[in-house]
């Protein structure tokens, strides 16, 4: 049993670090509440930051993608088809042998790196894991429910070919004007996932619009707030609410009400399924 000196040590020490974690937290609410924090992105991290925030993204990109299954991708018309897709997709901000990035991607932060290195710093498995999720709070979109699967492996086929490629061999890669060829999408299953729909909708901006029970965002009202969906008795005013008209409602808007404001997403059957089988679960 710890004397009585050891446990006077003990609770001192332990009450030390209270005062230091409340410390802390109160510093951190005035540094915040002030305003003083600079959220401009010309105001960078400082290094320890950056490198910080580096290491913990390649820790748990590695992590969570070491159970990914990598097919052949050496296939000559798997790694072109994959070279059109990343000149459609990846170009803007990441840029290409000889070929910057857009403004936009030159200015944001943290700046998107090149990827003509790539696959020297990440496995194929890991390149696919970042491109299929994307890469929260750095810009890096989740291309799940944009591209079909074998869209990201054509992807990552071409960028793991990347780094043999000097500028003309690129261009002469992706020389064609047509836009790059993508895979069907897979089918709709009904009655959907609600817990994929909920994943979904913040990929197709649904949150930057529209409240959302059980997706983080802004308080925002430009749309009406999707709380109790599920038991409202009509979508738009007048169609009745039923996980059909739902589907139509989020794939094509404008054919139901031309007058709304809602854009036209191009969302595929499958995620809109999903969209709306989470939708009707709020109530």
């Amino acid at each position: 049993m710890p004397s009585n000196r050891v446990r006077l040590i003990l609770k001192t020490a332990a009450a030390t670090l209270a005062c230091a974690a409340l410390a802390a937290a109160a510093g951190t609410a005035l540094v915040l509440k002030s305003g003083w924090y600079n959220v401009a992105s010309t105001d960078q991290h400082f290094q320890f930051v950056h490198t910080l925030l580096e290491q913990g993204m390649r820790d748990s990109v590695r992590f969570h993608a070491r159970g990914v299954a990598v097919p052949e991708l050496g296939a000559g018309a798997r790694i072109a088809k994959g070279a059109l897709i990343y000149r459609d997709h990846c170009v803007q901000c990441h840029g290409a042998p000889g070929v910057a990035q857009q403004d936009f991607g030159k200015s944001m932060q943290p700046v998107p790196g090149p990827l003509v290195d790539a696959a020297r710093r990440w496995q194929a498995a890991e390149l696919y894991w970042i491109t299929k999720n994307g890469i929260k709070m750095s810009g890096m979109p989740a291309w799940e429910f944009h591209l079909a699967d074998d869209d990201i492996w054509s992807v990552v086929a071409f960028m793991v070919k990347l780094p043999e490629l000097a500028p003309p061999a690129y261009a002469a890669m992706t020389a064609s004007l047509a836009p790059a060829p993508v895979a069907s999408a897979a089918p709709a299953r009904w009655p959907g996932n609600p817990a994929r729909g909920r994943i979904a909708l913040t990929q197709y901006a649904c949150n930057a619009c529209h409240v959302v029970p059980g997706v983080t965002g802004p308080e925002t009202y430009v749309g009406r707030p999707l709380g109790g969906l599920g038991k409202r008795r009509f979508i738009a005013g007048h169609l009745p609410n039923t996980q059909e008209n739902l589907v139509r409602w989020i794939r094509d808007p404008h054919a139901i009400d031309p007058l709304t404001a809602m854009p036209v997403q191009d969302v595929s059957e499958a995620d809109a399924v999903d969209i709306s089988a989470y939708l009707l679960t709020l109530r």
